[in-house]
């Protein structure tokens, strides 16, 4: 699944114009359902032991000293943070395993950077507050719920397997749900924005689910 919607032309068209129809379609799915407590692997996927990149064919070039990561919205307290304020706050490691809408799943995946959890001790989300969007530099947004968000496996991650995120996979700054299909791990992260109404982003729009849970099976809207 593509993070990248910036880059104009017909190859990108044509690449979106596909995604639409497997939603249209249902490409991939299976009708099962799992259990995340009881199956690892979610219905219909593979595993595979690298890490593809899928885009559109834009990788914004978001150099440590343009990159700015803004926490708003729906907040007491908001954030503006360079990369220097970002690596500061408290930072862990996270092992977790990441599933694409396109099929294939990787385990074991070691991440770094800062839990959802500190972010949302800092911002203290306003009591109406119950989504999230997140705006990447590239323009690209997804949504999830506020309670998806408060997870202990969520992050804003900068580092995986011990090096920093390359820019194909979304460096310097990215989002990490592990639960849900890997386009709602929004890559180039610049914005997150807390919200009241549910605001369906890019892929959303376009025929895919709201939700995206990955043994639950939902790909599509």
């Amino acid at each position: 699944m593509t993070d990248d919607v910036e880059s104009n032309g017909p190859i990108r068209d044509k690449l979106i114009a596909r995604k639409e129809e497997w939603a249209r379609e249902g490409r991939l799915l299976t009708g099962t359902t799992g259990d995340p407590e009881r199956d690892r692997l979610p219905p219909g996927q593979r595993l595979v032991r690298d890490w593809p990149v899928l885009d559109l064919g834009a990788e914004p070039d978001v150099t440590p000293q343009k990159f700015r990561l803004d926490v708003d919205g729906a907040v007491e307290n908001r954030l503006s943070l360079r990369l220097d304020e970002f690596m500061a706050l408290p930072q862990a490691e996270s092992i977790s395993d990441i599933h694409c809408v396109t099929q294939w799943s990787r385990y074991d995946n070691l991440w770094k950077g800062v839990a959802a959890r500190t972010i949302l001790d800092r911002v203290q989300p306003k009591p109406d507050a119950r989504h999230i969007t997140f705006h990447s530099y590239d323009g690209y947004t997804t949504n999830i719920g506020l309670d998806q968000f408060d997870q202990p496996d969520v992050f804003v991650v900068h580092e995986w397997a011990g090096k920093p995120l390359t820019r194909a996979h979304g460096g310097p700054v990215r989002m990490l749900i592990p639960r849900l299909y890997f386009w709602k791990s929004a890559k180039w992260l610049r914005r997150i924005e807390f919200t009241i109404s549910n605001r369906p982003g890019f892929w959303e729009r376009r025929g895919y689910h709201n939700n995206g849970d990955p043994w639950l099976e939902e790909r599509y809207g």
